[in-house]
């Protein structure tokens, strides 16, 4: 899975960015990138750890108040530094974009921006977004006002973050499809794929629904929802405290996150039975008032899945 980390705030970001990465890698990735906005966007990208990532921003003194950075697992393009995120488009209104998910009309949108003289640097659909947000900044000087019209076109899953180098202090976010959430904070406002890649700054979180655009800057943030096909209003979303914790999302005494995993199972679902019915086994209970009562019209379970969710299927076919 794909990961995404942005923050605008009044100190230097990198290290927040490159600290939420790190807690990102228990998702697995192929590569991974940063851009800064400065006077100028500085973007360092690697298809190594995010260590690597680490000692490239120390070879290259990066820093800044607005950035935003990913790992990505490669679904159009091959893992390559080119098709790492973030993803540039502009000149005068140079642009930087990342993405999780997929743009399913990718193809008929780049066939017509390279009709419009955009030249494609890389395999990725994500390209096609920073691409597309670019040509609508032809059309209105507001980048927030361009993201919107650009995902009024887009089909298909995505979670996006995009800064401008010609405001640096402000980044724009939208979510259809796959999770992006806010992160409030004294010192500047943050957003992430996951909140364990921002619990290092903040515990109060916004969690986007589905068609929300919002633009943060380091002092406050707003967002917006749209409206039928192409029209957005502002809208309020409630901060949620976080219950997770630094321990609980780092590695520890464990090999890898997945042996991390394993071992938490029990505690998990001991906590989850206890939480929503103060129990210690499973009834019907635990899926609602009525759950007993339809269970026993039921003669068979269907279970769907695919990869490792297919052996999990075994299990409990089991």
């Amino acid at each position: 899975m794909c990961g995404i980390v942005g923050a605008v705030a009044r100190n230097n970001v990198v290290p927040i960015l490159l600290e939420g990465l790190s807690r990102l890698e228990y998702r697995g990735y192929d590569s991974a990138g940063i851009v800064v906005a400065n006077e100028e966007l500085q973007r360092l990208r690697t298809t190594e750890r995010v260590s690597e990532l680490g000692r490239l921003v120390e070879i290259r003194k990066t820093q800044g108040f607005t950035g935003i950075a990913h790992t990505r697992w490669a679904t159009h393009g091959a893992p390559s530094e080119r098709n790492a995120h973030p993803h540039f488009s502009g000149q005068d209104k140079k642009i930087a974009v990342v993405h999780n998910g997929i743009i399913e009309n990718h193809e008929v949108i780049r066939k017509r921006l390279e009709q419009k003289g955009f030249e494609f640097l890389s395999d990725t659909d994500t390209e096609v977004i920073a691409h597309l947000i670019s040509f609508n900044l032809e059309t209105t000087q507001n980048l927030l006002e361009a993201v919107c019209m650009t995902i009024n076109e887009l089909q298909g899953a995505y979670a996006i973050a995009v800064v401008e180098e010609s405001r640096p202090d402000h980044i724009v976010v939208a979510r259809n499809g796959a999770p992006l959430l806010l992160g409030v904070g004294n010192n500047g406002n943050y957003v992430a794929s996951d909140a364990s890649a921002l619990i290092q700054v903040t515990k109060h979180m916004i969690y986007l629904e589905e068609g929300d655009v919002a633009e943060l800057h380091s002092s406050g943030y707003r967002v917006l929802n749209r409206i039928g096909d192409a029209s957005y209003k502002e809208v309020t979303r409630s901060v949620r405290e976080s219950d997770l914790t630094r321990d609980s999302v780092e590695l520890g005494p464990y090999t890898h996150f997945m042996q991390k995993e394993i071992f938490e199972q029990p505690i998990a679902v001991a906590n989850t039975l206890e939480m929503v019915l103060n129990a210690r086994s499973i009834s019907p209970q635990l899926f609602g008032s009525e759950a007993e009562a339809i269970f026993k019209k039921n003669k068979g379970i269907l279970i769907l899945a695919c990869g490792t969710s297919y052996h999990a299927g075994l299990v409990a076919k089991y």
